[in-house]
């Protein structure tokens, strides 16, 4: 396992302003948040990956900054809007690829919205991922909070449904809030676990950068290694949830020496 962090720890600052002053606190494989439909051009990815590169960095996944309304661009009921979205989220793809990211990170639907049953939503995910084939990199559907995918039953479901044609990214601090316990999400994730969202939690506070709270993180670096999981543990939290960007040094050096102790 090796750690990383996503851009949007330090949103609102520009994503390239962001890139950069993670690189230059040490963290050598992220996640892009990207924020706005100019970040989505080639022109401004280029520069992305040669900031990246400068560092002998890379990159592991794209965050969409239309998280939101994918209920109705992805898993709506009115096709044609349908279709568009799918167009657009061809372009997401196409951005993780030109960065070397294998994964888009997908949230989709709130929980109550829409007409799609379970089986729907599952089979609209799968066109989406034979999109991925064409593009080069691949969505990966999150547990997200008071949406479908929080719920264990309904992961261990789409897995089911699609076998090897989904991904998941575990959000730890997704299951938290959701009420779900993390070893019911893994283990309906299982293989098809491809990214973690990491975090820590304390009484009250269940989003705090890794080594500022309570969590037990060498019990879930076990709990992944079972899994079989061997990817990117991806700090996400919100800049409202540390102080100075120093903390996110100590953060990193927390979860190298946590993985280290884990698999030395």
């Amino acid at each position: 396992m090796t750690p990383g962090v996503s851009t949007a720890c330090l949103y609102p600052m520009e994503t390239e302003r962001a890139l950069e002053t993670l690189l230059r606190l040490g963290y050598r494989r992220f996640e892009v948040f990207l924020n706005a439909m100019e970040e989505l051009s080639p022109p401004f990815l280029r520069g992305l990956g040669e900031r990246a590169r400068a560092y002998g960095a890379s990159f592991v996944s794209v965050h969409p900054f239309t998280s939101a309304a994918e209920s109705t661009l992805l898993f709506g009921d009115y096709p044609r809007r349908t279709r568009e979205g799918f167009d657009f989220y061809r372009r997401y793809l196409a951005a993780a690829a030109q960065l070397g990211a294998r994964w888009v990170v997908i949230h989709g639907q709130p929980q109550g919205h829409g007409a799609l049953s379970d089986e729907g939503y599952w089979r609209r995910f799968g066109e989406l991922y034979q999109l991925g084939k064409e593009e080069g990199a691949f969505p990966a559907q999150e547990n997200v909070r008071q949406h479908r995918s929080a719920r264990p039953e309904f992961i261990a479901g789409m897995a089911r449904y699609l076998g090897e044609d989904c991904a998941f990214v575990l959000d730890v601090k997704q299951c938290r809030m959701a009420g779900a316990r993390v070893e019911d999400m893994v283990g309906a994730m299982g293989p098809r676990l491809v990214h973690v969202h990491l975090s820590d939690a304390a009484p009250g506070r269940p989003c705090l950068l890794p080594g500022a709270g309570e969590e037990d993180l060498p019990g879930l670096l076990a709990l992944l290694g079972r899994a079989g999981f061997a990817g990117t543990l991806v700090t996400e939290v919100y800049r409202r949830n540390f102080g100075g960007e120093e903390e996110l040094a100590a953060s990193l050096e927390f979860t190298k020496n946590a993985v280290r102790a884990a698999f030395s």
